[in-house]
């Protein structure tokens, strides 16, 4: 039996890896689609992740699930899912790539914005800049060399809106099902589910000719085990951190995730970070916690 504070502590430490493992899903969801194509190695990789939390978790009870989030709810985290693979799959190289999951980072803040839209979160006045600076430095990401250009940023979108906008669509989707989840869920976690769903969707694309095992690259196949126990990983040790560890240092942690990505994508995939990308992404994780705070002080 370990002590008080030393659970506290331990538990704290593992919650903190969640974030860390998060940051590289990116760059390995995109190795991957480019080893095996669109749904075969993503298929692959959603069983490992399926076994990896069963081993961890177990099996959930779908008697403790209101049926309005099974039926209505869990489908969001799908779409989620098939918006931000399909966004780096279709991401034109390394460099897009990045660019592409910073689009996908916006979540954070959008899901206080929706919690405080649609689900009675009261949150101060400084919402609102937080919500601004995650779009101003989202167009410093996309502004090329220049850092803060509308035009860049424009030309930027219609080189590849589908990648793009599909990126946009999964950080929409994710703000408003972490709300769902918050509101419906019964406190149940439903990750089980949602990746058990998503690798049977793959799993039937794959089937359909959509992807092929065969031609995967060395990297390819370490992308599909190393993404598979890192997200399921991520799952299970952001659900141990939270609910017995520091849940207000875990959540600060959470949002620096965007600079966790971009590092391992460069050493990954080899993307290149200029400075001004880099400026974008500091103002985007600045207006996050912006966005975060304003909430943490409405009482």
């Amino acid at each position: 039996m370990f002590p008080a504070y030393s659970l506290h502590t331990k538990a704290t430490f593992i919650g903190l890896s969640a974030p860390l493992c998060w940051g590289m899903s990116i760059g390995l969801t995109r190795c991957i689609t480019e080893s095996f194509g669109m749904a075969a190695g993503l298929a692959v990789f959603n069983w490992v992740t399926c076994a990896f939390l069963f081993l961890v978790l177990g099996l959930p009870d779908l008697r403790k699930f209101p049926k309005k989030f099974l039926f209505l709810g869990v489908p969001m985290g799908n779409i989620y899912t098939i918006c931000y693979c399909l966004s780096l799959y279709l991401a034109d190289g390394p460099q897009q790539t990045v660019e592409v999951g910073m689009v996908n980072y916006l979540w954070p803040c959008l899901v206080v914005l929706f919690a405080v839209l649609f689900n009675g979160q009261k949150a101060r006045w400084w919402l609102w800049p937080g919500v601004a600076a995650c779009f101003a430095g989202l167009v410093m990401v996309l502004g090329g060399e220049q850092g803060f250009s509308l035009r860049e940023f424009q030309e930027h979108i219609l080189s590849n809106p589908w990648s793009y906008g599909l990126a946009f669509a999964g950080a929409v989707t994710w703000g408003a099902y972490s709300n769902v989840v918050r509101a419906w869920s019964n406190g149940q976690n439903p990750a089980f589910i949602v990746f058990s769903i998503d690798a049977l969707m793959f799993t039937a694309l794959w089937a359909a000719g959509y992807g092929d095992l065969s031609g995967g690259t060395f990297q390819g196949w370490v992308s599909i085990v190393l993404g598979g126990i890192t997200v399921g990983g991520a799952y299970a040790a952001w659900n141990y951190g939270v609910t017995h560890g520091n849940i207000t240092l875990i959540g600060i942690a959470s949002y620096f995730t965007p600079v966790l990505s971009c590092i391992f994508s460069s050493l990954w995939l080899g993307a290149s970070i200029s400075g001004p990308f880099w400026l974008g992404v500091a103002v985007l994780v600045a207006g996050s916690l912006v966005c975060w705070h304003s909430t943490r002080h409405s009482a």
